[in-house]
């Protein structure tokens, strides 16, 4: 058995601490590691796959494209671990997957969607934009709205205004909150 075989088997062995020693050795391997835990993920429990996203995640040389896939995962806390992973190495090309994300089932990968794409930047402003002016569930309404005003981008101050009329006390505090970072914190009043 090699290294990379016996790190494998640490990482996938239920055990954390374990799993956890086997994540370091897998980053001093980096590139060489990638192929063999994609792998792996095939056959992985549950657990396995959190782990191999947890090791993915920590490589030096990971891809942006072997993160999205544990985005569609069964298990709700692989997706949660993709997301996150998503959020801490930021790359415009992961917005369409974590656009889809932010209806997931799960609230906490929603979540970790929106925070992603905020770290994404600006560049996510259009596909939240677009986000909005579809059907959005509100729970989804309230992340984009969250993500927006703290992307302070100015292509957001009509949505923003157009949402402080929405049923959402929720949409209603980000966009508010929203424009106050942008700059146009004034009072909003409707004629008589």
């Amino acid at each position: 058995m090699n290294d990379l075989e016996a790190l494998l088997g640490d990482l996938l062995s239920g055990d954390d601490i374990r799993a956890e020693g086997a994540v370091a050795g897998l980053i001093a391997l980096d590139e060489s590691a990638r192929p063999a835990l994609l792998e792996a993920s095939r056959s992985a429990t549950d657990d396995g796959r959190w782990w191999i996203v947890r090791a993915l995640v920590e490589l030096p040389s990971i891809r942006t494209v072997d993160l999205v896939p544990f985005l569609e995962d069964p298990a709700p806390e692989v997706r949660q671990a993709a997301a996150l992973g998503l959020g801490a190495h930021p790359d415009e090309m992961a917005i369409p997957s974590l656009v889809r994300a932010l209806r997931d089932p799960d609230s906490m990968t929603a979540a970790l969607a929106a925070n992603a794409l905020g770290n994404v930047g600006t560049t996510s402003t259009p596909a939240l934009l677009e986000v909005l002016a579809g059907d959005a569930p509100q729970t989804v309404r309230v992340l984009v709205m969250r993500t927006l005003a703290e992307l302070k981008d100015h292509r957001a101050i009509r949505v923003m205004l157009k949402a402080l009329d929405e049923d959402s006390a929720l949409v209603q505090h980000w966009a508010r909150e929203g424009l106050e970072r942008l700059g146009l914190d004034m009072v909003f009043m409707k004629p008589n």
